[in-house]
């Protein structure tokens, strides 16, 4: 007789799966201070088997951002424990407003306005922020989106929203569908990514550049973040992926 283990996949595996992960390489969208990926081909079949090398920063593709990646002293990616990878999925939908505004940051208010249509956000929950961004992948000048005197801009998170999300609803991460966690408006006023450092400084990671949010629900769903394990990492590319209820 199939154990309670058994019986749980079973019954995972007749829900649908969406993967939120970007196929990237050489040619993808990728944060202005890096070089792009270089893929090498090191043997092919006629040596035998296939094999290539791989070059990228580690902060490239949909990726994970462990807490040490902006703040000392706090966890590296292989010390971020398994079951915080997989977790309670809230999706907020701000598609239209960030195409309408294009440096759209997510209020407080808007939380509020989420959680009188879905109800409260609960603790322990990864929230991710709906903008439709990744629909401009695999484009870089769509994704970067720069106008005429060369600034970007992309929708994110204020940080009052962060704070609110955090501290008053006690969520454990958070994702989003661009390069970083605040609005590129809020970076150019600031003169720094605060809300990207918040988020790492309550010793939790986030995961960028994520896609498909477009077919979850706003509550309900579960997200898995699975990523390598290399030592003292920063972070890393991620095959984050949800299961619908």
């Amino acid at each position: 007789m199939a154990n309670e283990l058994i019986q749980a996949i079973t019954l995972l595996k007749q829900k649908e799966w969406v993967d939120l992960t970007h196929t990237f390489g050489p040619e993808s969208p990728h944060f202005h201070a890096f070089d792009a990926a270089e893929f090498q081909t090191l043997f092919t079949h006629d040596d035998g088997f296939f094999a290539q090398r791989f070059s990228f920063p580690g902060q490239y593709g949909t990726h994970l951002d462990a807490p040490i990646h902006f703040v000392r002293n706090k966890r590296y990616l292989d010390e971020i424990e398994l079951k915080e990878l997989v977790l309670p999925l809230v999706v907020i939908d701000k598609s239209k407003e960030a195409e309408a505004n294009n440096d759209y940051s997510l209020s407080v208010e808007d939380i509020l306005h989420f959680e009188s249509e879905h109800g409260q956000i609960e603790s322990g929950s990864f929230v991710a922020l709906r903008t439709d961004w990744s629909k401009r992948w695999p484009d870089v000048e769509a994704f970067n989106n720069k106008d005429a005197d060369g600034n970007n801009h992309a929708p994110g998170w204020s940080l009052e929203a962060l704070k609110f999300l955090f501290e008053e609803r006690q969520i454990k991460a958070v994702g989003h569908e661009t390069f970083d966690t605040d609005a590129t408006i809020d970076y150019r006023k600031n003169g720094a990514l605060l809300g990207e450092y918040f988020v790492l400084d309550q010793d939790t990671y986030q995961v960028e550049l994520l896609k498909n949010l477009d077919k979850l629900p706003a509550k309900g769903a579960v997200i898995v973040n699975i990523t390598p394990k290399p030592e003292k990492a920063s972070g890393f590319p991620v095959r984050s992926f949800a299961i619908l209820p």
